[in-house]
């Protein structure tokens, strides 16, 4: 299949937040539209824990992409406006330097010898992408979820680096019911055999602990109701195994597990690992002393922050935080509650309730 992704070779050390250095950092990235003459038309897009850069179909790539109602010609981030610009997160699997990759200095690959990973590497990582496209004012930088955060982080590391921010279903810090939902996820890849201390081989990944872990994320990135509507008491069409009392019953389960197949497949298991702790080392606090000041430094015009009544991740509370930490000194501030029965993926499928709320504000 054809592919769209560029990539950024930085041909110095990138230093860590927390300590370290990576050399020969790749940062891969896809871009949509065209880039004005004076520069000024760029849009930057974090993205969540799991997705590539691959956000909308090109004529490069025209497979859909995880975006693909949002992103294009007439949609609410429209390229015939704007240049977009979609990284995919330092630390991912996907194209970025990350656990997977091969570390120069030892020829094998990082694994757990990568250093700690924080949200404002990410950030810094996309920074870079922009830097290397002439961009010096983004018109915009926008992220759902981990992305929000990184949109957030990115605010406070690059003063004047972007003219509006958007931040969707994201936070300032992660609640303590997001810490303890993480944590039991990588513990539970941590606990398959197959895992063998982050040092599993390419055909022996921890597929058992990947394949849980997920299921838990999706089971919490829906809202209960959902679950209800969508289900029921469904039973599942597969016949259950033979010898197996406890197998799959209901259709539910049977969602859960071809979605969770799907995904072992697809993402690394260390890279989940590193990406997962992350979103919960990650606090604005650290750049002004509290939520409120790290805010009120900020320097973009007008932000748009946006949740869902029903997500439990990221709950609507913590938008209005970032709402009211935003309005000081008057900044424009739109904050958007969405009554969406998806829960925490309600950015990715409910289309009719956030088209129109990015829309208007991108006009």
């Amino acid at each position: 299949m054809p592919s769209a992704r560029k990539t950024l070779k930085l041909d110095r050390p990138f230093e860590m937040r927390r300590g370290g250095a990576l050399h020969g950092v790749e940062i891969a990235y896809e871009t949509w539209g065209d880039l004005a003459f004076c520069y000024d038309n760029a849009i930057l897009i974090f993205t969540g824990l799991s997705p590539s850069a691959h956000a909308a179909s090109s004529t490069e790539d025209p497979s859909p992409g995880w975006w693909e109602d949002m992103i294009g010609p007439g949609r609410p981030i429209d390229t015939r406006r704007y240049f977009v610009i979609c990284v995919n997160s330092l630390g991912s699997p996907f194209g970025s330097t990350s656990p997977a990759s091969i570390n120069p200095g030892t020829g094998k690959p990082y694994r757990l010898t990568f250093p700690v990973l924080t949200v404002e590497d990410i950030a810094r990582a996309g920074y870079e992408v922009t830097q290397s496209l002439g961009v010096r004012e983004l018109a915009a930088v926008v992220g759902p979820s981990l992305g929000g955060m990184t949109v957030l982080a990115f605010s406070a590391l690059f003063p004047n680096a972007a003219r509006n921010l958007i931040s969707i279903s994201a936070s300032a810090r992660s609640s303590p019911f997001a810490i303890a939902l993480r944590s039991l996820q990588r513990e539970i890849i941590r606990r398959d055999p197959q895992w063998q201390e982050g040092n599993y081989e390419e055909d022996s990944i921890p597929v058992s602990g990947m394949r849980l872990a997920r299921k838990l994320g999706m089971i919490t990135y829906r809202s209960a109701k959902e679950w209800a509507l969508r289900f029921g008491r469904e039973r599942a069409d597969a016949e259950r195994k033979p010898g197996d009392p406890f197998g799959i019953d209901f259709e539910v389960e049977s969602y859960l597990e071809n979605h969770a197949a799907k995904f072992t497949g697809q993402f690394d298991p260390n890279c989940y690992l590193y990406l997962s702790r992350a979103m919960d080392l990650f606090d604005l606090a650290d750049h002004g002393g509290s939520v409120a000041e790290a805010l009120r430094r900020f320097t973009v015009k007008r932000a748009l922050v946006i949740g869902v009544e029903t997500d439990l991740l990221f709950p609507i509370e913590q938008q209005v935080e970032l709402a009211e930490g935003l309005k000081a000194d008057g900044r424009d501030v739109t904050l958007a509650r969405l009554d969406s029965l998806q829960g925490h993926d309600s950015f990715l499928v409910d289309m009719d309730r956030f088209r129109p709320i990015l829309s208007d504000f991108l006009k």
